[in-house]
């Protein structure tokens, strides 16, 4: 099942996304009702096509708040020490958890904007995990239950800020810095454990960015159960798991877009702020 936020003619609404065999193509059944409460959804009767004039996708969700692992992938961390942005050679023992303010969020084919006083802004592909139900000091082996479904997220970062701002709330926080999407796909339909993630730049397959959550340092039942420990999860909160590989910079014009098998493509484009 995949979930979407669309508008139509600048109104929000929710759909399920169903490819139609007879063309191959993939359309929106509007629904009505609200994918993170406890009410049913009900589709409408009306469908669109994705490219249907005045259709558009938006963020699939709106979350209250959004935290991210840093550090979560052996190979990033030595990437991060290497091209001299960390003097920690290895991926730390503990977590390191950051937040994303809910304003940093935008949708597939959102421009995200660099702020005028950064002159590095990295890509970072990840998969994020989108909350279902309120979660609070959820042990592993039950957190995967308070999971609606996953998204991909460009985790944008302003590489020359984190350097100089321990809490990293202008490198990871600001406007655009978060962009999701295409949709959410429910849960049990994707391999969360072994997802695939790549990454191409204006066309261009970047092989240094991909990877696979096979090798998250933690996994994603341990940050769901790490973070209900300290702050409580509402539906439709994002957990950005962590990016696979090495990040680069993003310059004004580029057109990236994060890959996820299983879930799809998100575009953005790059422009100056």
């Amino acid at each position: 099942m995949r979930i979407a936020r669309f508008s139509l003619n600048n109104t929000p609404r929710y759909a399920f996304v169903q490819n139609d065999p007879t063309d191959g193509k993939d359309y929106l059944i509007e629904l009505e009702g609200y994918p993170f409460g406890a009410g049913t959804m009900q589709p409408t009767g009306n469908r669109y096509a994705l490219d249907a004039e005045g259709v558009r996708l938006l963020a699939p969700v709106l979350p209250s708040k959004v935290f991210g692992l840093a550090k979560n992938y052996e190979a990033h961390a030595q990437f991060m020490h290497e091209a001299g942005h960390s003097e920690i050679a290895h991926a730390p023992e503990n977590m390191m958890i950051f937040t994303k303010p809910s304003t940093s969020v935008i949708g597939p084919d959102d421009p995200i904007v660099i702020p005028p006083f950064s002159h590095d802004m990295n890509f970072e592909p990840e998969v994020a995990v989108v909350m279902g139900r309120i979660a609070k000091n959820v042990p592993v082996e039950k957190a995967m239950d308070y999971v609606l479904g996953f998204t991909c997220v460009n985790d944008v970062t302003l590489r020359d800020l984190q350097g100089v701002d321990p809490m990293w709330t202008r490198a990871k926080g600001f406007d655009t810095s978060c962009p999701l999407g295409p949709w959410i796909v429910a849960r049990d339909d994707l391999d969360w454990r072994d997802a695939k993630i790549s990454f191409t730049l204006n066309g261009e397959d970047v092989p240094m960015a991909s990877g696979t959550t096979a090798n998250l340092i933690h996994g994603i039942p341990e940050q769901i159960a790490a973070i209900s420990s300290f702050s409580t999860l509402l539906p439709g909160d994002v957990i950005l798991t962590g990016t696979p590989n090495a990040s680069g910079t993003l310059r004004p014009g580029d057109e990236p877009i994060v890959h996820v098998e299983g879930i799809g493509d998100l575009r953005n484009v790059v422009v100056q702020g």
